[in-house]
């Protein structure tokens, strides 16, 4: 069996307040990795809560339209890079909005149902916990349309931990930040960084993996931490 491409994806927050100088920080950081990275920006990545200009300049994906939503394939594999960022919704959430849902359905129009699919955005595409933001308001519009392929991995960052459910063919995974840990969904006043001893910290963090694997199931999804 052929050998599959490394890439990294990246599902936001690559600063906490989008300032050039973190951005140069970060981008001089990834230039050690050594394989390609795709991304997609997190809230603290858009300056001032609405500006996604200055992340897209550095890290904006190949042929980005809009906000910064793309698509690219590898692997036999589509990828598609998904903005939910840029315009908060109810609570918080993140919103996708009409013109990224109408480029979504043409991205993959002319894509066969058999055609694995992987989704990234930075907050969970589905109705994680809506009162704390974990969610995207018209994330189900999105994921409609991808109802018909047999194989898709919806794959998001921002609350720092390991949540997974699956909903028919489609598997919604969260990995755990680098960062730092946050509580798990209703537990506690809200959202925030859980202070641990610092022995614990790195069992607390961490990163998560993905193979592509022959076979009409969703990739392998293989979570470690930093420990």
């Amino acid at each position: 069996m052929p050998v599959q491409p490394a890439f990294v994806l990246h599902t936001g927050d690559v600063t906490h307040l989008a300032s050039p100088e973190q951005f140069d920080t970060a981008q001089a950081a990834f230039s050690e990795i050594g394989v390609p990275i795709h991304f997609v920006p997190g809230e603290h990545d858009i300056v001032d809560g609405t500006d996604p200009r200055p992340y897209l300049a550095r890290f904006g994906g190949p042929g980005a339209k809009g906000d910064g939503w793309y698509s690219f394939d590898a692997g036999g594999v589509h990828f598609i890079a998904l903005i939910n960022v840029v315009r908060l919704g109810d609570k918080g959430q993140g919103t996708l909005g009409p013109d990224q849902l109408a480029w979504l359905k043409d991205d993959v129009a002319g894509l066969r149902a058999s055609t694995p699919i992987v989704a990234f955005a930075h907050f969970p595409m589905w109705s994680l916990y809506p009162d704390w933001g974990w969610g995207t308001q018209d994330g189900a519009a999105a994921m409609a349309l991808l109802s018909r392929f047999g194989s898709v991995t919806v794959l998001n960052g921002h609350i720092h931990q390991i949540q997974q459910t699956i909903e028919g063919r489609t598997v919604f995974h969260t990995a755990r930040s680098t960062a730092y840990p946050q509580p798990a969904p209703g537990e506690g006043a809200g959202p925030g960084p859980l202070t641990l001893p610092p022995e614990q910290l790195r069992g607390a963090i961490g990163l998560t993996s993905a193979a592509i694997r022959t076979g009409h199931g969703p990739l392998a999804l293989t979570d470690q931490t930093l420990a």
